[in-house]
């Protein structure tokens, strides 16, 4: 068990251009009242703004994680939050 013996979730998006919508996705999530989590977003080569977002979310918040990657395609940013996550559970949301 972990941090007050909850396990560590990891929640993983890949994403793609998705500015109109991430910065809600993050606030639901962050106000999540479960303890013990880390957000890995994966920005899949966007051409707006949503990475941008998510790095300012990522600075004031330590459970937040941004990787960006040239665009692979879902599978490949899904298995990129994969080899990141260190949690007991992993689940995505997207």
């Amino acid at each position: 068990m972990e941090k007050n013996n909850f396990p560590l979730v990891s929640l993983i998006t890949p994403g793609w251009n998705g500015v109109s919508f991430v910065g809600r996705l993050l606030d639901s999530i962050l106000n999540q009242t479960y303890p013990n989590m880390e957000y890995i977003y994966i920005d899949d080569g966007s051409t707006d703004n949503s990475g941008k977002i998510c790095e300012k979310y990522s600075q004031v918040d330590s459970r937040v994680q941004v990787v960006h990657q040239s665009n692979k395609g879902v599978s490949s940013a899904r298995n990129k939050g994969i080899d990141m996550a260190t949690g007991e559970y992993l689940t995505f949301v997207d």
